[in-house]
């Protein structure tokens, strides 16, 4: 198969690799059929990630279609289309039963960090009843890549984080993918406006939404007047 490869920073490769299989019972594999890129691709590739060492197939985000499965997987089978998590779960340990799934003792991010990732034909997930979620027939799929790590990320680090609530007006800063997800998913609490800064022209679709671009002017930096909490 096709894969992404990691060589080392500032190398890369679409090189041939072997078709992953199934190692432990809970595995599945899976034929990706979309998957993506994330900033933090763009710092393994700069050499900023020392766990990540030549060799790796990246990415961690993806749709696709089961194409095998373990013996001890319940909840899938194949030819079943699934969105992958960019976090592996395995469900069991003290972290996942306090839905704090990122650190996982068998898994976290490890998906083109500690083992080969997405941007693959082929990859193999862990612990796959807990790290992968079934397509609904007709759903765009193209849209549902984006909930595998770049709109969560939006939710969960910006809105969430942020402490968003009913009634709030907020500033982004920058209108890249995850700005624009916390665009997007602030309006659950706050769905009279908000506001956005970025380096970069206005989006032109966000001329349909309840936010309003602030015009960015260079000049020195400003310090905050108290810190983050």
């Amino acid at each position: 198969m096709k894969a992404l490869v990691y060589n080392g920073p500032g190398q890369k490769d679409w090189a041939e690799k072997e078709k992953p299989g199934i190692q432990k019972s809970t595995d599945v594999i899976v034929r990706i059929t979309r998957t993506t890129i994330c900033g933090t691709d763009l710092h393994i590739l700069k050499g900023d990630v020392p766990a990540v060492t030549p060799g790796r197939t990246l990415g961690h985000e993806g749709v696709g279609i089961v194409e095998e499965v373990g013996d001890a997987v319940v909840n899938f089978k194949p030819g079943d289309p699934v969105l992958i998590s960019c976090v592996t779960s395995c469900g069991k340990c003290a972290n996942c039963k306090r839905q704090l799934y990122a650190h996982c003792s068998d898994g976290g991010w490890i998906l083109g960090h500690l083992i080969d990732g997405t941007q693959a034909e082929y990859v193999r997930i862990p612990h796959g009843d807990n790290s992968l979620y079934p397509i609904p027939e007709g759903a765009d799929e193209e849209a549902l890549v984006m909930l595998s790590d770049i709109m969560p990320t939006g939710l969960e680090i910006g809105v969430q984080y942020g402490g968003v609530k009913p009634g709030d007006t907020i500033a982004i800063v920058g209108a890249g993918p995850v700005g624009m997800s916390v665009l997007l998913t602030a309006q659950f609490y706050s769905r009279d406006g908000s506001s956005w800064s970025t380096w970069t022209p206005p989006v032109s679709n966000l001329q349909s939404s309840s936010a309003r671009p602030i015009p960015f002017r260079s000049g020195p930096r400003m310090r905050p007047r108290r810190s983050w909490r």
